[in-house]
Order: structure tokens, then sequence, then C-alpha cells
């Protein structure tokens, strides 16, 4: 049955996409109606008894193309419910999803509420607590009798835990003593402290009568309020800095006196400038023969720059290949680093791009400490290494690069951001990283990903 059924997958595939015979009208236009493709998938799928996410390994485009009404369909027998198989793999396709769909899914539930939207929303905003490196608690949908009806639990090492509450209008005023009561029932059944606060994700950006209910209430220094799109915004903020961002950023949805600015004003100050300093770690300063770390610190200040979206392009195939590859979805964690959606992130990548530099015929880049000590937490790390001008990328295995270390030249920025220096060269038809303390070269040919060029 299997076997027959995943024929019967790839055929409405190609029924999908048949181009019309000469002068007849097309079976199908060329760009099917939604709802023809998303029962072509549910049939496929049900027939051949296959859940969602080996569905999403093979083909993540067809899934990511679909309507977020359409990938609920998709999941357990398409009810979406507390505890059900729906609801389950609902929750497992948003953690392995890019954030950007994500972002893309809570538009659609705030533009073209459809039904169950709101508990979609709530898996889709715990997803976004995640992301920024909390660790998450989902709720339940429904309030149930002897539960304690949260949305989310939000904890981190460094942070206050949150309770989290999933509105997506303020249109009705919440019963705020009701909310309460669930962070002073937690609180008593020992799952959180008294440290704790509680955040309000609504989903529109007028807020401000929930605002007002907020401020005149007994409850007003243990609530945050955050809309959807500023969430939206943390996250991005988070995913195109550094790591001493994150803390910052779960700062700021804790209750704080803020007659004086000045947190704002630090966190937004060290976000851009950290933003700023990612995009230099994609680069090593330049010199076609460095001799010492006073050549190589010279060229800094006249190093010409990969532009962002060259930068960024390649990275996303170079990560899409390697996923699909290993076998694991890889999300991002900052700029350059990812790792895959267990819980152990078993698998992690940091991933720089570099131009070619025409005078050396060479390429350059930056090996971190920090990204060297968060691939060293990972069965398997990789730094991985993308040349713009010809698209190519290469995954060399963690304990390759950490054995060649010794033979490349440092550099310490003052002891701030402290980084090796990786060369590649043309040596042939073939590129070699080389040792430029040592001399040696050493292929890499061995660890090309194939990006379908």
């Amino acid at each position: 049955m299997r076997e027959i059924s995943l024929t019967l997958f790839e055929a409405f595939k190609a029924i999908l996409s048949v181009p019309p015979t000469c002068g007849a009208p097309p079976l199908i236009n060329s760009a099917p109606p939604p709802i023809i493709r998303v029962y072509a998938l549910t049939v496929s799928r049900r027939l051949a008894n296959m859940p969602l996410l080996p569905i999403l390994a093979t083909n993540p485009q067809e899934i990511y193309a679909l309507d977020l009404r359409q990938v609920v369909a998709l999941c357990g027998n398409g009810r979406l419910t507390d505890g059900s198989e729906c609801s389950q793999e609902l929750r497992a396709f948003f953690k392995d999803a890019p954030s950007e769909h994500l972002f893309r899914y809570i538009e659609t539930c705030l533009d073209e509420g459809f039904d169950k939207s709101g508990q979609v929303l709530q898996d889709i905003v715990n997803e976004l607590g995640r992301r920024l490196d909390f660790d998450v608690q989902n709720g339940n949908y429904s309030g149930r009798q002897n539960s304690i009806g949260f949305d989310g639990i939000w904890s981190a090492p460094d942070a206050r835990a949150l309770v989290v509450e999933v509105k997506t209008t303020d249109t009705y005023r919440i019963n705020l003593d009701t909310v309460a009561s669930y962070r002073m029932r937690l609180i008593d059944a020992g799952q959180l402290d008294r440290t704790s606060s509680i955040l309000i994700v609504v989903g529109r950006q007028d807020t401000g009568d929930l605002e007002a209910q907020i401020r005149g209430s007994r409850h007003a220094w243990d609530i945050r309020l955050i809309s959807a799109d500023s969430l939206i915004k943390l996250v991005k903020i988070k995913e195109d800095a550094e790591e001493s961002t994150v803390a910052r950023i779960r700062e700021l949805l804790v209750p704080f006196e803020y007659t004086r600015i000045d947190r704002i004003i630090e966190l937004a100050f060290t976000a851009v400038t950290e933003i700023g300093e990612a995009i230099e770690k994609e680069e090593a300063p330049v010199a076609d023969e460095p001799s010492n770390e006073s050549v190589l610190s010279a060229t800094r200040s006249t190093q010409e720059r990969t532009p962002k979206e060259v930068i960024e392009a390649l990275r996303q195939k170079i990560i899409a290949a390697l996923s699909a590859r290993e076998g694991v979805p890889l999300i991002k964690k900052s700029r350059a680093l990812y790792w895959s959606t267990d819980i152990e992130r078993v698998v992690r990548v940091a991933c720089t791009i570099s131009k070619h530099y025409d005078k050396s015929d060479s390429y350059w880049y930056a090996y971190h400490t920090d990204w060297d000590k968060l691939l060293s937490g990972a069965q398997k790390g990789y730094y991985v290494l993308g040349c713009s001008d010809i698209g190519a990328g290469y995954a060399i295995p963690l304990s390759w690069i950490q054995n060649k270390l010794q033979e490349l030249y440092t550099s310490d920025d003052g002891g701030t951001n402290p980084y090796w220096h990786i060369h590649l060269v043309r040596k042939g038809a073939e590129l070699v990283l080389r040792g430029d303390r040592s001399g040696r070269d050493y292929p890499i040919s061995e660890f090309a990903v194939s990006l379908g060029n």
C-alpha cells in the first residue's frame, strides 16, 4: 500500500505541473488552486500513512508553499485539540520551520482568521519564545477542570520565568485576576518562583485599551504587554546579532521601572553595534602575504565587504542543502550560527561567506572562539565556508578544522573578539586550506556540499 500511495503522490504532482498540449486548454492552470494541491498532498499522505514531517524533509517547498490552513489540515486528522496527533505534529512542524515562515503564518492568523486560528497563533508565539532561546512549555488550547490555564511558560537560566497569555485582539477585556491566578497556582505548585511575571502577547498593534486596563490594575507590576509584530522584531534582532544581545532582549519582556530608560537605550545601541560586528565576522582582515598579527590587523580598515544580500542568499542555499544531507532541519540561532531542532542540538553549524580576492586568487574567513565553543557542544559540528563568486560551499567537520588551528594566524581585537584567519587558495583545479604558519596546504574538495547548481 505504501509504494502504491507514494506513486499516487508523485502522480498528483505530475498532474499539477503538466504543461498543456499545443492548442489545447490545460486541465489545470499553471498555478493550480491551493485546495487542489492540498487535496493531492492530503490524499497521498493518508493513503501512505506518512506523517507530515517526512514529507517536509523530502519536499519542503511543497509544504511551505501551502496556506497555513492547509498545513493544519495535513497534521494528524486535521482536528486541532489538546493532546491530539494534529497538535503534536503541528507543533513539531513549527519547531522545524524557518523563522520567516513563522512570521508569515502569524500574519495569516491575524489577517485571515479561520477556525482554530487562535490556537494556531498560540503555538507559533510559543515557538517564537524558543527562537529567543527560552525553554518553552506549551499550555492547553482550552481550559480544563483541575488544570492551570496558561498558554505557555517561558524560562531561561539567566532570566525570570514568564507565564504567557496569547490574545488575537484586545477588543474584549481580559480578566487579569484570572491570568494572575495562573501564575500564583504555578508558584504554589512549585513550578515557578515569585520572581516570575506575566507576558501578554496581543495580535494587533492597537493595544491602548488593554494597556490602560493593566496600568489601572493591582497586577501592573507583574505584567508586560507586547504585540505579535514587536515580538517578531525581537526575534529578527536576535537572529541578526550576537549572543550577548539575547539576555538583554529577554530583560525587556519582564516588568521593570522605566522612568529612566537607560536599559532600553542600551539594548538598542547594543543591538545595532552587534549587528555591525556580526557582519564584520564574515571575513577576516586580508593580506596577500600575512606574516604577523600587525599586518593582518592593519588591513581591516581598507577591506571591502561582500554585499549582505549575496552573503545571505548563498548562506541560505548552503544551509538548506546541508540540512537535506544531514536529514535534520537547521534553524537560525544568530547571524551565522544554525542548529538542529532537537533538545540536544546534536547538529550545529557556523556558516560564513567570503568573496573572491582576485589579486591573490583566494578567499578569507574568520573562525571565532565563540563559534568553536558552540560547535564543540554538538555531536556533529560543521564550520561551513561559502565562496560567493562560484556559489560553492564546504562543510568542514569540527575535528578537522580544530586540528589545523595551530597552523593559522590569529587576531584578538584587543581581547574582545579573538579568531583564527582561514585562508583558502586555488591550487590547480581545487581549493585548499592553507596553513599560513606552516606553509602546508590541505585539500577541502571532500567537504563540498552539493547545491544542485
